[in-house]
C-alpha cells in the first residue's frame, strides 16, 4: 500500500515522565523512515546539539502564546513553566498526503489533538509496571534533584489518572515488547477500512 492510497494516521503516545513514551516513539520512527515527525514549538532554551527546525522550533513565550491564540497550533500546553505545542499546517499537509505521524505528548495535548483531528487520532497510553519502578527510572536521571523528582512523581499520578481516555493502553515492563505492541497498534490503524482511499475503486474493478 503506497502512502498516497490512504489518509495518514496520528498515533498519539502519552505517559507519565519516565514511563518510556519518547523511547517508544523514537523506536517507531527509527524503524520506519517514512513515518513523519512533527517538530514541536517550545519556549525552553536549546540543549547542546539541538538544531532549530530539526529538534524544535524555539520561540519566546510571547510568540508562543500568540501562535496558540491565532489557531496556528493543533495542541499546546504550558508545563513546568515552559510552552510546548504542535504546529497545525505541516501536520494537516502530511496526513492529507497519506503520511503517518507519531506524537509523544501529555493527556492535555491528546484531548486537544483529538478535538482538532477527531477522525485521524489513534491514542496509546503507556503505564510503568509500578510507581516504584517509575521513581527508580527518574532517579537514574542524574540531572534531576530530589525536589524535581518529587514534583515529577506528583505530576505522574495526575497523568496516570487519565489513562482510560485513550484507545489503547500498554504496560512498559519490557521495552522491546512495548515497542512491538505500539507498532501493532499503528499497523491496525493503517488498515481501518475508511482510511483506505483506493478500496472503493479496487473493489468496483472486481465487477468489470
Amino acid at each position: 500500500m503506497t502512502p498516497q492510497s490512504r489518509r495518514g494516521v496520528c498515533l498519539v503516545i502519552s505517559a507519565p515522565s519516565g514511563a518510556g513514551k519518547s523511547t517508544i516513539a523514537n523506536a517507531l520512527r527509527a524503524s520506519e523512515p517514512s513515518l513523519r515527525h512533527s517538530v514541536s514549538v517550545t519556549t525552553r532554551s536549546p540543549r547542546p546539539g539541538e538544531v532549530e527546525g530539526m529538534h524544535y522550533h524555539f520561540r519566546d513565550m510571547e510568540t508562543f502564546r500568540r501562535m496558540a491564540a491565532d489557531g496556528e497550533l493543533l495542541e499546546w500546553a504550558e508545563v513546568f513553566g515552559r510552552g510546548y505545542g504542535t504546529p497545525r499546517a505541516p501536520v494537516e499537509e502530511a496526513l492529507n498526503a497519506g503520511y503517518d505521524m507519531v506524537f509523544d505528548i501529555d493527556w492535555q495535548g491528546h484531548r486537544l489533538l483529538r478535538a482538532a483531528l477527531p477522525d485521524d487520532v489513534v491514542s496509546l497510553f503507556v503505564l510503568p509496571p509500578s510507581l516504584e519502578e517509575l521513581e527508580r527510572r527518574l532517579n537514574k536521571r542524574a540531572s534531576d534533584d530530589p525536589a524535581e523528582i518529587a514534583k515529577r512523581m506528583k505530576a505522574a499520578l495526575d497523568e496516570i489518572s487519565h489513562w482510560a481516555e485513550f484507545d489503547h493502553t500498554i504496560i512498559n515492563s519490557d521495552l522491546d515488547t512495548a515497542i512491538s505492541q505500539a507498532r501493532s497498534i499503528l499497523t491496525a490503524a493503517r488498515l481501518v477500512t475508511r482510511r483506505q482511499r483506493n478500496l472503493l475503486d479496487m473493489v468496483a474493478s472486481f465487477n468489470r
